[in-house]
């Protein structure tokens, strides 16, 4: 297996893409999640360096001066989300495959930066009315919030070609399926 290669799950807030990379990673100890850092707080149950490492925005600034990011992005005013550079060499340090949960832009980015040797794959929700419930049913934003990430998928939606593949996610168990057989597709080249 080639050591540098990388899966990318990128899709709207809400479309299933942390729940599909969970599922993959308990089955699939050939992949090992990138933990990505923000500039946001924690959620919920978040923990440092499990979900995410939570940076302040002025040490999240600081380590971008540093040249410490593969690739990092403002996704909304004053919340930056980007990936360590030793994240993946930790994770390929230990033969394993970087499996990224990043939003479209940075999975873009991340497949613009990685080439053929990064699968890109765009988790699409069924319509952005499902969209929507999921995000209310989980509870943890806003109703402004909510409409933000909704106007936000709209526009993210449209980029949906530029991966290289889209699984649209109206049933979990199916599409934890074709994700799994897309990557085990990609690892045997």
């Amino acid at each position: 297996m080639n050591q540098r290669k990388s899966i990318v799950i990128s899709a709207p807030s809400g479309a299933g893409k942390s729940t599909i990379v969970n599922a993959l990673l308990r089955h699939d100890h050939r992949l090992a999640f990138s933990v990505s850092a923000c500039s946001r707080a924690p959620r919920g149950v978040e923990q440092d360096g499990v979900h995410y490492y939570f940076l302040s925005p002025a040490l999240f600034k600081e380590k971008i001066n540093e040249g410490a990011f593969f690739e990092w992005e403002e996704v909304y005013e004053g919340m930056y989300y980007g990936t360590l550079k030793t994240e993946m060499e930790r994770i390929w340090s230990a033969n394993q495959v970087v499996v990224f949960d990043v939003d479209v832009v940075g999975g873009l980015r991340i497949k613009e930066l990685l080439k053929q040797d990064a699968l890109a794959i765009f988790i699409q929700p069924p319509s952005i009315e499902e969209l929507e419930q999921r995000l209310i049913k989980r509870q943890t934003d806003t109703v402004e919030k909510i409409q933000m990430r909704i106007a936000k998928a709209a526009e993210e939606m449209q980029r949906a070609s530029a991966f290289d593949h889209i699984v649209v996610n109206d049933d979990l168990q199916t599409a934890i399926s074709e994700v799994k057989n897309l990557i085990d597709e990609f690892l045997k080249s």
